[in-house]
């Protein structure tokens, strides 16, 4: 996206996630400033989880894993159509692959001071990834990926690890608790 990324504008919310101001998006980034973002995980028939490697070219996070498909929400959207964009626009999904929320995350540090309603999608594939969003991406079984952070946690993105404990405090992890 290069130059257009310095265009986006976000709704700057307060802690209680109600909107309170318009600002560009190196500003929120760059002042700490509240604002939303959508994570979806998208799970195959084999309780696998697609996670997608970020694009080198991110302001943040580059090259991380990360969650299947995520983003900010642009000023005046809401989550849900946050989410249907993302995943087209990452993954090359059409409109009618609808996630449905499963929980909400509280702005803080770890999600980069983004509020993050987390969605989930059942679905194989295939994706056509975009490369200026997205380098690479596989399929993961969660013992995997349990074992994939407990020895390399700096592969991740920070929000995708507290997204993973939270799965796990939730009891949401495809293959229950040996997950």
């Amino acid at each position: 996206m290069g130059a257009m990324d310095t265009e986006e504008i976000f709704d700057v919310v307060d802690a209680e996630d109600q909107v309170t101001g318009q600002q560009p998006r190196p500003e929120v980034h760059r002042l700490g400033l509240r604002h939303r973002a959508t994570h979806i995980l998208i799970f195959n028939g084999r309780g696998e989880l697609f996670l997608q490697q970020r694009s080198l070219a991110k302001d943040m996070w580059p090259g991380v894993w990360d969650s299947s498909a995520s983003g900010h929400v642009d000023h005046g959207e809401d989550y849900d159509c946050c989410a249907l964009r993302e995943l087209g626009e990452e993954l090359g999904l059409p409109p009618d692959a609808r996630p449905v929320r499963w929980f909400k995350l509280a702005a803080a540090p770890a999600t980069g001071m983004e509020f993050c309603w987390v969605y989930r999608l059942d679905h194989e594939g295939p994706f056509h990834l975009q490369e200026s969003e997205v380098r690479g991406g596989g399929w993961f079984s969660a013992a995997g990926i349990e074992s994939w952070l407990q020895h390399r946690p700096d592969d991740f993105s920070s929000a995708f690890r507290l997204i993973w404990s939270e799965l796990a405090s939730r009891g949401l992890r495809p293959g229950g608790s040996a997950a």
